[in-house]
């Protein structure tokens, strides 16, 4: 269950969160909602559009930028309710945590090994993987550093460490993050239980049960049952039954008190 306060927190977090993008995107021009917006002749950014903007009220395309860049930025949102609930079940939790040590140069070899053996082959094993990691511990060795969006420590001192990412990843995304998790155990030169490393998703886009998931690149690059945490299974371990409703519920709660402001801020209140 999310304690009151933390509640309170997360709420606040979000309000702030949907403000800053709204302030991003608020109209600073002369055009009403329902103009057309005159066509660019220039963009370094290379966003011109004309036939949406001969077309599309600037009204729409107002809403429609606002979207792009809320849906680009809410990942972060979830890092951050993520440690706010964790922080009332673990002794540590952080967003960006900074983990630097020692690894073997044969610990590094292996991994650039079994990245570029996935690179042609399904995922079988993430523990093998990880066994095979700290059985290449010893010899010469460099010091390296890996940031976790996520780092949980219990009062036993075990230690959890999560990369909360895209439920739709690409091949290289999902080899990417496999490469920092496993640098993670050499670092640390412990597998689970002491450390476990985990490509966290905040939602499951296919549906409710694990089951259901069924994007190829995750399944084929990736072991979903022993590396990933998707929707549900994640909040849990977070902050324990139930959570994925309850954090769900303050997004929903946030999104009613805040829905019409949105559309007045954006200048669509006509």
């Amino acid at each position: 269950m999310i304690m009151p306060e933390t509640r309170m927190k997360i709420k606040g977090y979000l309000e702030g969160f949907i403000q800053g993008i709204i302030l991003e995107h608020k109209e600073s021009s002369d055009l009403k909602a329902t103009d057309l917006r005159p066509t660019k002749t220039l963009s370094p950014a290379g966003d011109i559009k004309p036939f949406h903007e001969a077309l599309l009220p600037h009204g729409i395309l107002l809403v429609n930028e606002f979207e792009r860049s809320f849906s680009t930025k809410l990942g972060t949102t979830f890092e951050e309710c993520a440690k706010l609930i964790a922080q009332d079940r673990f002794a540590q939790a952080e967003r960006g945590y900074k983990l630097t040590g020692k690894v073997s140069l044969k610990a590094l070899r292996t991994i650039e090994s079994i990245i570029n053996d996935l690179g042609s082959k399904r995922m079988k094993s993430y523990p093998e993987l990880i066994r095979r990691i700290l059985e290449s511990s010893g010899g010469r060795s460099v010091e390296r550093t890996r940031i976790a969006d996520l780092y949980l420590r219990d009062k036993k001192g075990n230690e959890i460490f999560m990369e909360i990412k895209s439920p739709k990843p690409n091949k290289g995304q999902c080899l990417e993050v496999t490469d920092r998790l496993l640098q993670v155990h050499a670092i640390r030169k412990q597998g689970p239980p002491k450390v476990r490393t985990f490509y966290a998703m905040a939602y499951n886009p296919y549906g409710e049960e694990k089951s259901a998931y069924n994007h190829s690149f995750a399944l084929n690059y990736l072991d979903l049952r022993n590396q990933v945490l998707i929707g549900k299974e994640f909040w849990e371990l977070v902050g324990g039954p139930s959570t994925f409703e309850e954090v769900l519920d303050i997004y929903r709660e946030v999104g009613r008190e805040k829905g019409s402001d949105m559309i007045d801020q954006l200048a669509l209140g006509y």
